[in-house]
């Protein structure tokens, strides 16, 4: 009899097991998310490389989940070129990439309508190598003036800001912008606007350029009137204002005196 009992019992727990693990099963399978293909890089890719099918792999995403303009078939990457730098394992999306037919090289990063243009630039004017592939910087011209065309003020030389926000692409020869490593380089490629270009080929005829590195989220423009020599020592005279002369309208005096003439039959005042 406890035989049978104990055999019941064991029965019992049995199912129960076992419908604990159907429920759990059961419970897996309803969350469990469907995949899709996406291809990512399987090496580092550099700025301005053109992408070929060695470098790329299909890994399983979560199709809730994928990273917009991502791509499922490898096919459609083939002689596409990097328009940034992509890193190993980083899905390969339409947005990193130049259009398609777009050539290897600097040429792809150029956004439409700009214009690359490379300046010469010293270790201290290249802001010591901090300058780096995608930061925006400030260009500064220093220039000297004809002493003869002086401002009132007898200064012809002057240092101003004449170009602000401007994206660095390349630093030398180098396009790469993971590097955050300074470097010490002699020449430095801008992105400029067709106008733009014209003020930089003008600043660094006239005068001596300088870069000025800022703040990669500061959109505002400064808009300063410039720096001169005077004004840096304080040797600007300050232009003396004189107060407008009043003239006060001369008041008539009151008489003092008044005398009555009777001359017959007439009367009359003088006053004195």
């Amino acid at each position: 009899m406890k035989n049978t009992r104990g055999i019941v019992m064991l029965g019992i727990a049995l199912l129960l097991a076992l419908a604990a693990v159907f429920a759990a099963v059961s419970w897996i399978n309803g969350r469990a998310t469907t995949t899709s293909k996406v291809a990512v890089a399987m090496v580092d890719i550099s700025l301005g490389a053109r992408i070929a099918p060695e470098m790329i792999r299909m890994v399983d995403w979560p199709a809730g989940a994928l990273p917009p303009g991502a791509f499922s078939d490898p096919k459609l990457l083939g002689g596409r070129v990097a328009r940034s730098t992509l890193q190993r394992g980083e899905p390969i999306m339409e947005g990193k990439l130049a259009p398609p037919g777009t050539q290897g090289g600097l040429s792809a990063v150029v956004a439409n309508g700009k214009r690359a243009m490379t300046v010469r630039v010293n270790d201290v004017v290249g802001v010591a190598g901090f300058a780096l592939p995608g930061n925006f910087v400030d260009i500064l011209v220093n220039t000297q003036g004809d002493t003869a065309k002086a401002g009132p003020n007898g200064d012809a030389s002057i240092s101003k800001i004449v170009l602000e926000r401007i994206l660095v692409l390349a630093i030398a020869q180098d396009p790469n912008r993971d590097d955050t490593k300074p470097k010490v380089v002699n020449a430095v490629t801008l992105e400029l606007s067709p106008e733009q270009t014209e003020k930089l080929d003008l600043a660094r005829s006239v005068g001596t350029l300088s870069l000025v590195l800022r703040n990669q989220i500061d959109p505002d423009p400064v808009g300063t009137g410039g720096a001169t020599k005077n004004a840096l020592l304080g040797l600007v005279r300050p232009a003396v204002v004189r107060a407008p002369v009043v003239r006060k309208a001369v008041l008539a005096q009151e008489p003092r005196y008044k005398v009555d003439v009777i001359k017959g039959l007439e009367r009359s005042t003088q006053q004195f």
